[in-house]
């Protein structure tokens, strides 16, 4: 009985070192968690239960229970290196079958789908083509078509015209393009889009008519587009009303350089100076802003905490298009290992909750990070000298049985 006990402490010895020597060879594995062995205890028993002076019959192999602790978390040069702060798993797409992991070293394919080192595809909640993400589950990708031209419907603007003005030397003159100095007080301009994402210059001409009265002049691309837009202020510098702030222009046709249509659907241009004031300082534009933008070509992605997947354009927009998706077990230590730091759902772990990063107990993204492995190299170091010892000393226990059989055998 001697030899077999100290055969199962040799056994229990060599997994154990096996465990630790596969903890040190991964400690520089992304995503990596380590594991550790655990023993039970073995007593020989029958039907009548074990005998209150059983010696035992050795040890055995309990179960290699994986750690799911957090690592540490190093920042990288890719946005689309992604860490998980926090509890939860990728969901990934391997040719059909789910797995999970916690890797985030991602890239894209020749498709555009988001991938890691093993061509297998990150999921989450697809978007629409308006850049809504949906609750639609599928692998997600990058989309590099350009985003459409929108054109401009607003226009806003925050002034201060100033309440020491006079009326200009001369009369404004709507046939005098481009205008004549003389006769307005101020202008302002910016540019603004038509259907084509074409870019036109709408400029905004302040002439004075007398006390607290103003009359705006809009010119698109030098061209005069409706008449005088009259504001009156009151004594305090506010608008006297505040609706005459806001103006349209009615079905402004845009134009090529040589002044014909250049395709481009007519629209209507709402124009609000809600935000303006007359005050005894000289003008100033503190914000004119408007809705409109161009064509866009993606010239970069980020990825924000709650695994919102952003495409920045070139022309200064920016559209999601996706959601990274992660999982959470009520038991990560039943999930089953897969190699290649991907795990498998099983009975005992229980089925994946699903849900966006942040939200209930599942982790926050950070882009651009990976998590490294969580194997602690001194401690498994520590652990590899004490399995050394164990197994030394369970042969040295075969040793002394040796020697106790061998005299027995010599008194014969």
């Amino acid at each position: 009985m001697g030899f077999e006990t100290a055969t199962s402490g040799l056994s229990a010895a060599s997994s154990d070192l096996d465990v630790i020597g596969n903890n040190i060879a991964n400690s520089n594995t992304t995503g990596f968690k380590s594991s550790r062995a655990e023993f039970a205890d073995v007593y020989a028993a029958s039907v009548y239960g074990v005998s209150s002076t059983s010696t035992g019959s050795g040890v055995r192999l309990a179960d290699v229970a994986q750690q799911f602790t957090q690592g540490t978390i190093t920042s990288t040069n890719n946005n689309l290196d992604l860490a998980i702060n926090g509890q939860g798993f990728f969901r990934l797409d391997d040719a059909g079958t789910t797995i999970y992991s916690r890797a985030g070293a991602f890239s894209t394919d020749r498709n555009g789908y988001l991938v890691n080192s093993s061509q297998q595809r990150l999921t989450g909640y697809l978007a629409d083509a308006n850049g809504t993400v949906t609750g639609q589950l599928g692998d997600l990708k990058i989309d590099t078509s350009n985003i459409n031209p929108t054109a401009t419907t607003q226009v806003d603007g925050a002034l201060n015209l100033d309440a020491n003005s006079t009326q200009p030397a001369q009369p404004w003159d709507d046939t005098a393009l481009p205008p004549d100095a003389s006769t307005y007080n101020n202008s302002t301009s910016l540019s603004i889009y038509d259907s084509l994402g074409n870019s036109h210059e709408l400029s905004l001409y302040f002439v004075n008519t007398g006390a607290n009265a103003w009359d705006v002049h809009t010119l698109i691309d030098g061209a005069v587009v409706g008449g005088a837009h009259p504001l009156t202020f009151n004594s305090a510098g506010a608008f006297d009303d505040p609706t005459t702030a806001a103006w349209t222009l009615t079905s402004w046709q845009p134009t090529d350089a040589a002044g014909n249509s250049n395709g481009a659907a007519s629209q209507d241009v709402n124009i609000s100076l809600a935000q303006t004031t007359q005050y005894g300082s000289t003008f100033g534009v503190n914000s004119l802003t408007q809705d409109g933008y161009t064509t866009g070509r993606l010239a970069g992605v980020n990825i924000d905490p709650s695994g919102v997947v952003y495409g920045r354009y070139t022309n200064g927009q920016s559209k999601a298009l996706g959601q990274v998706v992660l999982a959470n077990f009520a038991n990560a230590g039943g999930l089953q290992p897969l190699g290649d730091t991907n795990w498998a759902e099983t009975y005992a772990s229980g089925a994946a909750l699903l849900g966006s990063p942040g939200s209930a107990s599942l982790g926050v993204l950070q882009s651009g990070s990976l998590e490294e492995s969580n194997v602690d190299l001194t401690q498994e170091l520590v652990k590899l000298i004490q399995a050394q010892r164990n197994f030394q000393a369970n042969a040295q226990t075969i040793r002394a049985n040796d020697t106790v059989t061998q005299t027995i055998i010599n008194i014969q």
